[in-house]
């Protein structure tokens, strides 16, 4: 059968496709579930050996989206795979757990092409309630599967760095943060950068920009008078989603003592690398020493190198990232 994969970054503003040459075994990850009254959380767990047998937890949070994590295409002899999770599983190191969780409402997979988003998951979209699923996922995991962890380490993505920043607030079993590709001020403000970025590019002009910044205030003011609507919503997210993803990310890591790796992508076209950039500014105001800041010069959203001209292609380099960010965690002056 031929073998087919798209790796589908959820941007918080725009969507890319990118493409990695691996194999993603979704069919040898592990299920499980966690029941609360009137709730379940399903995670799912990889790894190369028995979960007795490893000592360290990474746990992947992936960034905006109604979609599964995977979703699996047979046709004509062949298989697509589409993926909201980017890694390779061949290079998660062998003692290592990784650990996704699907969001509420959706499966962990599905064969339907044109999958359709179960209302409930509208209605419990928010960051206090991914923030709390993965709460209830880290201490089941350290309570029942891999107790006493050497390292648990949890990456959030877009989105999913709010959820890192503010998990990271709450739970103190975490060891290591990465924050990849988020901004540090509120989501809202990307938009009135992404204003002015137009501006001084010469895109459009002073009048113009006035105009599309009122529009941008009242639009947020709107949201904001009805922050718990499902049924109102801006750039194909509702009302809810916008207000709940409103905190900004850098006052939940001031918060945070554990080591913190930001990775950015400076042709980052989802968001702003000017949000980013009040990241170490205001570690370095609060003198917090826990900060590793990395800006990638050629690399987007999804960490792949953009082309510079016709010829050259896209090349992803997520994994690239992820390596230095390990050898990063495994250092032990990373860790004083």
């Amino acid at each position: 059968m031929k073998f087919k994969l798209t790796i589908l970054i959820a941007a918080i503003f725009f969507s890319r496709l990118t493409f990695g040459q691996f194999y993603p075994k979704y069919e040898e990850y592990k299920h499980y579930s966690i029941h609360k009254k009137n709730d379940t959380i399903n995670y799912h767990v990889y790894s190369a050996k028995d979960l007795k047998d490893t000592d360290g937890i990474i746990l992947f949070i992936q960034g905006s989206g109604a979609q599964p994590l995977f979703k699996i295409i047979k046709e004509d002899g062949s298989e697509t795979i589409q993926s909201q999770v980017p890694f390779n599983p061949d290079k998660i190191p062998g003692n290592f757990a990784f650990v996704v969780v699907s969001k509420k409402c959706l499966p962990f997979s599905t064969d339907v092409e044109m999958f359709k988003t179960p209302e409930c998951y509208y209605e419990n979209e928010g960051l206090d309630y991914r923030v709390w699923q993965y709460n209830e996922v880290i201490n089941q995991i350290v309570k029942k599967q891999i107790q006493n962890p050497k390292k648990l380490i949890v990456i959030g993505h877009s989105e999913g760095t709010d959820v890192v920043a503010k998990l990271g607030t709450l739970n103190k079993k975490i060891t290591h943060i990465g924050f990849w590709a988020g901004g540090g001020q509120t989501q809202y403000y990307d938009f009135a950068l992404f204003i002015r970025k137009k501006l001084s590019e010469g895109k459009i002009d002073e009048k113009t920009a006035a105009q599309k910044m009122d529009s941008l205030f009242a639009q947020i003011k709107q949201i904001e008078a009805d922050p718990n609507s499902t049924s109102k919503s801006w750039l194909d997210n509702t009302y809810r989603r916008w207000s709940q993803f409103s905190e900004p990310a850098v006052e939940n890591l001031l918060k945070i003592d554990v080591p913190i790796f930001v990775a950015f992508g400076a042709k980052d076209i989802s968001v702003p690398v000017e949000s980013a950039l009040i990241i170490p500014i205001e570690f370095s105001r609060h003198n917090k020493n826990n900060l590793t800041f990395r800006l990638y010069p050629d690399y987007d959203h999804s960490f792949n190198k953009v082309p510079t001209n016709e010829t050259e292609r896209w090349e992803s380099h997520w994994m690239d990232v992820f390596e230095e960010f390990m050898g990063w965690a495994n250092n032990p002056e990373t860790n004083l």
